[in-house]
């Protein structure tokens, strides 16, 4: 998956640097436990880049949280 149009950013919240700053983990540690590049999870964090599911699901994992966590958007559907 590529880099998002900036319609969709705008709809999407993103906790992903919260929570790893919360755990006290570096962007590098967060890439290596998940599999991708340090750089992937700085677009991630600032909402450049929408991970794949399984991707989404390896970060909550990482994260002990839930991906709703993660990611929420912000208009009611």
């Amino acid at each position: 998956m590529g880099r998002q149009p900036k319609q969709d950013k705008d709809q999407l919240e993103n906790h992903v640097e919260s929570f790893r700053t919360k755990r006290e983990l570096s962007r590098q540690e967060l890439a290596d436990l998940v599999g991708v590049h340090y750089q992937t999870m700085s677009y991630i964090e600032r909402g450049e880049y929408a991970p794949t599911l399984a991707l989404a699901l390896r970060l909550a994992a990482a994260l002990n949280c839930k991906v709703e966590q993660l990611f929420k958007l912000k208009v009611s559907i």
